[in-house]
């Protein structure tokens, strides 16, 4: 089971258990994002993505990202920042 799976299953088990998370993005592609400790809901789970809702300013939002974001640190699930840490630095 390589880094990738192992993430998918982590999230997979997240949303079937307790899908309201806190996520931390960092993008600097199609636009700068950065967003520290926010509130999302884990709404699928794919087998390259996943998808969250933000609504954070009032309306609801779905983003789509790929368990690779998370691998590179550009989106961290802060319920799984210990596991993806390991797993990764493991590799």
């Amino acid at each position: 089971m390589n880094v990738l799976d192992i993430i998918r299953d982590r999230i997979r088990i997240l949303y079937k258990t307790n899908p309201n998370i806190h996520v931390n993005v960092t993008l600097k592609r199609p636009y700068k994002t950065k967003l520290n400790n926010l509130a999302v809901v884990i709404k699928g789970v794919y087998p390259h993505m996943f998808q969250v809702e933000d609504s954070s300013e009032g309306v609801a939002k779905l983003h789509m990202h790929s368990y690779t974001e998370i691998v590179t640190k550009e989106v961290e699930i802060l319920e799984l920042s210990d596991i993806t840490s390991q797993n990764v630095d493991q590799k």
